[in-house]
């Protein structure tokens, strides 16, 4: 027997598997619900975004079903994915986890943004922020102005590296668990507050102010990592 490429495997995987046997078991019956986020948490001992990672995971895989507003339940295993793949087999990084990478690189692509932005970098930037304020005007998820924003920065930072590897992030930004969080938790008022987060970014690249480029970049990913955390209860009916 050939041997196989071990590969190390993502937490929020190994909470996934660690789940899906215990279904599988029937330590959680179908129809049942699972403990709270937070339980599952502490009993696990890691942080309640991994937790979540693993859950949207096993949702995709239809193993489970997430009824906001009462809780996560286990579906009868007729329903469940018919693929042997599974969503937490895929190379995709954990959407939180990826958020707090773009949250230290992205900071810093914009502070050198700001130091080598020239006029047509400006003109692209802003180009692309009023195309996120069109599609958020039109009722639409601003998918496709979010990503030309921030690559368009990537671009202005003078660094074909870090460009490279902003690139990388959006690939996994299109990832299923990714899509699967923005479902619950992207909504018009949420879009409102990152349009503003993106203007005060684009404020200080023209400015040529690298600090305040950085720390405004800081604070609007950090505060979409907290949009992605919130409560369940927070979360768009399913």
């Amino acid at each position: 027997m050939p041997l196989k490429v071990i590969q190390p495997q993502r937490l929020y995987r190994q909470i996934a598997e660690q789940l899906r046997s215990l279904i599988s078991r029937g330590e959680f019956a179908a129809g049942t619900r699972l403990p709270a986020e937070r339980e599952l948490a502490k009993q696990l001992g890691v942080s309640r975004p991994s937790v979540r990672e693993a859950l949207i995971a096993l949702e995709v895989e239809k193993v489970i079903e997430v009824r906001t507003g009462s809780g996560i339940y286990v579906l009868e295993p007729k329903t469940r994915q018919p693929s042997r793949k599974k969503a937490s087999d895929t190379v995709e990084w954990g959407p939180l986890e990826l958020m707090r990478a773009r949250e230290l690189v992205e900071s810093e692509v914009a502070a050198l943004a700001a130091r080598n932005a020239k006029k047509a970098d400006l003109q692209f930037i802003g180009d692309a922020l009023q195309q996120m304020r069109d599609e958020v005007a039109k009722g639409q998820i601003p998918r496709e102005g979010d990503e030309a924003f921030h690559n368009a920065i990537a671009q202005a930072c003078g660094n074909e590296v870090l460009r490279d590897t902003i690139c990388g992030y959006w690939q996994a930004r299109h990832g299923t668990l990714f899509e699967r969080l923005g479902d619950y938790f992207e909504d018009q008022k949420s879009w409102d507050a990152a349009l503003i987060e993106h203007a005060a970014v684009l404020d200080a690249i023209r400015a040529h102010d690298a600090g305040a480029a950085r720390s405004a970049m800081q604070r609007h990913l950090k505060k979409a990592h907290t949009r992605y955390s919130a409560s369940w209860h927070r979360a768009k009916p399913s």
